[in-house]
């Protein structure tokens, strides 16, 4: 270890190389639960590309594995520390370089905030569409890493959609650039997409190029209150077949809404069991809200309110965006599930999710991006009461297996790392497993970059 530390230090500035047990000690760890972390050896927060590339030259002639991390705000594991690895902190390459309202594109480095990336391009009258929760702290390496969606999902899609290009520095220092900066281009295999959501596990992505939308009106929203989740799950039914396209249509049940009123105290409704969140953000979002709250009535709705303002449908977002958060502070730790099925089958998922959460004697409250199927069910338990902790695992795990079984996925935002790798092969099969392998073997021959992750 001195000799590895010795080289990272020849070629970095001395306040890049972090050692003090303690503080090496805190990178260890993403938030997700139920994920074994190693010790790093040393921390490394490099400020240019020449930097993660020595870096790089030096963990692969020495066969060190390297863990890239951004603000670890990840929920997967996908982050954390391997025993005896290099901490790659991109926290420290936060520079928007770039931004550009003709051809609608920015160009950032990957420790650069959600949120902030955000704000400076409204400046230009721009709009750069995944937001995830936690886009106050995420950043967008950590999001193009796991390919992370959010609560615009419905209309705008996926980060993956907005990834332009990339520059990745390769697991030997090479630097490969991808993509293109122009509005259309299809030269050569689509590499952009195939490093986008790979938790780290190809390269390390230093800079991206990002499309961006002109910037729209400000939402309205409205709020429908269910007296059943399967109400609630027809309503987002009703309207994605009536043709619709909110910019968010977000679910939360009753387990949710007691959570964030604890947390908060928004003064949410409690008695009803599921609550629905539409918004529009067209110049005249009044007659869409007006048709999808009738959509909502003719599916069981005891209530329908429309926010007054953009004000009022804020704090209705806000709320939504604590949901995690407030489930977590229910029993001091959670388990966040992020199983994707069809809309056809959310309510069966919805419902399945109780019967586990009953056979289990445990608290799981579900918020979901409806829309597209998306949903979060979170256990709440206390990790400190071993046989609570196992059946918080079983109760996961059993999610996992209804999601696959009703023709959905394991991941629909958060990535694989380490909470659902066991589950990836399922989901996969042997064939497309085997190539998975084979892509990795050209990228890392020796195995170094985040290994005994994803698979």
């Amino acid at each position: 270890m001195s000799e590895l530390i010795e080289r990272l230090a020849a070629g970095l500035p001395a306040e890049a190389v972090l050692t003090d047990p303690d503080v090496v000690r805190s990178y260890a760890n993403d938030m997700a639960g139920f994920c074994p972390a190693g010790a790093p050896a040393v921390v490394v927060l490099p400020r240019t590309v020449e930097q993660v590339q020595h870096v790089m030259r030096t963990a692969n002639a020495l066969r060190v594995p390297v863990v890239p991390q951004g603000a670890r705000t990840g929920l997967s594991g996908a982050a954390n520390a391997t025993e005896g690895c290099v901490v790659l902190s991109l926290v420290r390459m936060d520079r928007i370089l770039h931004i550009d309202p003709v051809d609608r594109i920015a160009v950032v480095e990957p420790g650069v905030v959600n949120a902030t990336l955000s704000r400076a391009v409204a400046e230009h009258g721009l709009f750069y569409p995944p937001d995830p929760s936690s886009w106050e702290m995420c950043t967008i390496g950590g999001n193009i890493g796991t390919a992370s969606g959010g609560l615009c999902c419905v209309k705008y899609g996926v980060t993956a959609e907005y990834v332009l290009g990339l520059d990745v520095v390769l697991a030997d220092g090479r630097l490969l650039t991808t993509g293109r900066r122009t509005a259309k281009g299809v030269a050569g295999y689509d590499l952009t997409r195939l490093i986008v959501g790979s938790e780290g596990s190809l390269g390390i992505v230093v800079r991206a190029t990002l499309a961006l939308k002109t910037a729209p009106p400000r939402q309205l929203a409205l709020a429908a209150e269910f007296p059943s989740a399967d109400a609630a799950c027809d309503a987002v039914c009703r309207i994605m077949a009536a043709g619709h396209t909110p910019s968010l249509l977000e679910l939360m049940d009753r387990t949710t809404l007691r959570a964030v009123n604890d947390m908060t105290k928004m003064g949410l409704p409690e008695t009803t069991e599921a609550l629905l969140l539409a918004a529009f953000d067209t110049p005249d979002p009044g007659p869409h809200l007006e048709a999808v709250g009738e959509l909502c009535t003719a599916a069981g709705a005891s209530q329908v309110v429309p926010a007054e303002d953009a004000a009022e449908s804020e704090m209705l977002l806000a709320a939504r965006r604590t949901a995690l958060t407030a489930l977590e502070a229910v029993k001091g730790t959670s388990m966040i599930d992020d199983v994707c099925v069809p809309r056809t089958r959310l309510a069966e998922l919805l419902k399945g999710t109780a019967q586990i959460a009953e056979r289990h004697g445990l608290t799981i409250g579900v918020c979901a991006h409806a829309g597209d199927g998306n949903t979060h069910p979170t256990v709440c338990f206390d990790p400190s009461d071993e046989d609570e902790a196992r059946r918080a695992r079983l109760s996961f795990d059993e999610i996992m297996k209804l999601g696959l079984e009703l023709g959905g996925t394991i991941t629909g935002e958060h990535g694989v790392g380490l909470l659902k790798k066991s589950w990836l092969a399922e989901e996969l099969g042997p064939v497309s497993l085997e190539l998975h392998r084979g892509i990795k073997q050209v990228f890392d021959p020796h195995g170094i970059l985040n290994p005994g992750k994803v698979f």
